[in-house]
């Protein structure tokens, strides 16, 4: 008689959670590598985080990706955090380490991930930041370890840029003054263009893009947000939030089994995206 091994359960955790590609991506490389685990999708508003995350410890749920809103929210629930958490101040992966419940952060490795691969022209310095969230917070690490130093951040909620420019050096504009920034790159962290109640909506106008750039998009679906469309139609590059998903879910499912992710789960998800 063969023995049954239960499936391990990981999860995604966030609100509005919308069409995420993470259940995707994980599950199917659990099971092109024969682990037993499935990852699922579950919305969760503000409120409920606290409870959620005594749920991971009584059912022994083996992991988590956290995203918007909850990045901040679920740092002071866990036992331990790393170092890139306490840098960021912003967690996006739960893990198991022994019998602490830790936070981790990956999102820095997945924004810097295209950088590395296709430098950027060396006269590219000035960077407008669009968002100032958990995942802005992400973006202007991840500028800063390439060395971008001239970074003017803004939010529709005015007082969030204030806080993370004194944080990390930043000049800040008004969110109606933004396209006065001169910038050669431009990056979009807020959840405007995601598919769901963000749909179709640009953090930045089509016409407010002059001479050339890269628009960069942490949004990741749909593929082609209509910021992403705006810049490349004024003749800038354009950078997905693909390349993004896949590189900090990579450092995720490392940290989780061990493993790289299977070239078959990228696929998947370069696939969906196609669709979309």
């Amino acid at each position: 008689m063969s023995q049954f091994k239960p499936y391990d359960i990981y999860g995604i955790i966030g609100y509005p959670l919308g069409q995420t590609l993470s259940p995707l991506i994980h599950t199917t490389s659990f099971k092109d590598q024969n682990i037993p685990a499935v990852l699922v999708a579950w919305p969760m508003p503000p409120a409920e985080v606290e409870d959620f995350i005594k749920s991971i410890r009584l059912l022994n749920i083996r992991g988590c990706c956290v995203t918007i809103p909850h990045k901040q929210t679920v740092i002071p629930f866990l036992d331990k955090v790393t170092d890139r958490v306490k840098k960021v101040g912003a967690a996006n992966l739960i893990y198991w380490d022994g019998d602490k419940l830790c936070g981790d952060n990956t999102d820095v490795k997945g924004f810097i991930e295209p950088l590395e691969r296709e430098p950027l022209p060396k006269d590219y310095k000035q960077v407008l930041l669009l968002g100032a969230g958990g995942a802005a917070r992400a973006a202007v690490v991840g500028l800063q370890t390439l060395g971008y130093s001239d970074i003017t951040v803004t939010d529709i909620v005015e007082d969030l840029p204030n806080a993370l420019a004194k944080e990390f050096g930043l000049k800040t504009v008004k969110w109606d003054q933004r396209h006065n920034v001169e910038a050669q790159i431009i990056v979009n962290s807020t959840p405007l263009g995601m598919l769901g109640k963000y749909e179709g909506q640009t953090p930045y106008q089509a016409d407010w893009f002059k001479g050339q750039g890269v628009a960069y998009d942490i949004v990741y679906t749909p593929y082609y947000t209509q910021f992403r469309l705006d810049a490349e139609k004024a003749g800038w590059k354009s950078i997905s939030g693909r390349e993004m998903f896949i590189g900090q879910a990579n450092e995720q499912y490392k940290i989780w089994t061990g493993h790289h992710l299977s070239d078959n789960a990228k696929q998947a998800v370069i696939d969906a995206l196609s669709e979309k």
